[in-house]
């Protein structure tokens, strides 16, 4: 009967990534890049509520779930996957590339074509609240405004990315 020996078999090759020497002994894989993103990500769409509540001095729970506001979570995102991949592997490693001009895609998207669609559908859902009742176009359900970030919003989401990416790191 012929075997086949793996690299866990051969001495624990598998340790760096998953922390011990067989796979089965941890239901995750330990990533440093998806838990500094993901945890970016809940950052800042958590602190949407408070910097909510400070801006328009009322409490919004919905403002966790929803896109739009500060600080960008989208931008949080992918520079904590940016970063963490970059301190990981290097900045020479063609992941951080990639990693990298995705977060900067990401972000001009967020305050680019996303802040002025939703500046657009502003004006759409002034211009249909002035039909008249029997205008078909008067019952539309409105266009969501909150789309997109401001260059202030995108700065700040980055920042926490950093921030998160570094401390992530640092403690592992």
């Amino acid at each position: 009967m012929d075997e086949v020996m793996t690299v866990a078999d051969a001495g624990g090759g598998n340790r760096a990534l998953y922390g011990s020497s067989h796979p089965s002994q941890n239901l995750l894989p330990h990533n440093l890049p998806i838990f500094s993103a993901f945890l970016a990500l809940a950052l800042a769409q958590f602190l949407k509520v408070f910097t909510n509540w400070y801006k328009e001095k009322r409490w919004d729970s919905k403002r966790m779930l929803s896109s739009g506001g500060m600080p960008s979570s989208h931008s949080a995102t992918v520079t904590a996957l940016a970063l963490s991949v970059g301190l990981e592997e290097g900045a020479g490693a063609p992941a951080f590339a990639i990693a990298l001009v995705l977060a900067f895609v990401v972000m001009f998207d967020a305050s680019g074509v996303r802040l002025h669609a939703g500046r657009q559908a502003e004006l759409l859902n002034q211009i249909v609240c002035e039909f008249p009742p029997e205008h078909p176009l008067s019952t539309v359900k409105p266009l969501r405004e909150l789309l997109g970030h401001t260059p202030i919003q995108v700065v700040a989401g980055a920042i926490l990315g950093c921030v998160v990416a570094y401390l992530m790191r640092s403690t592992s």
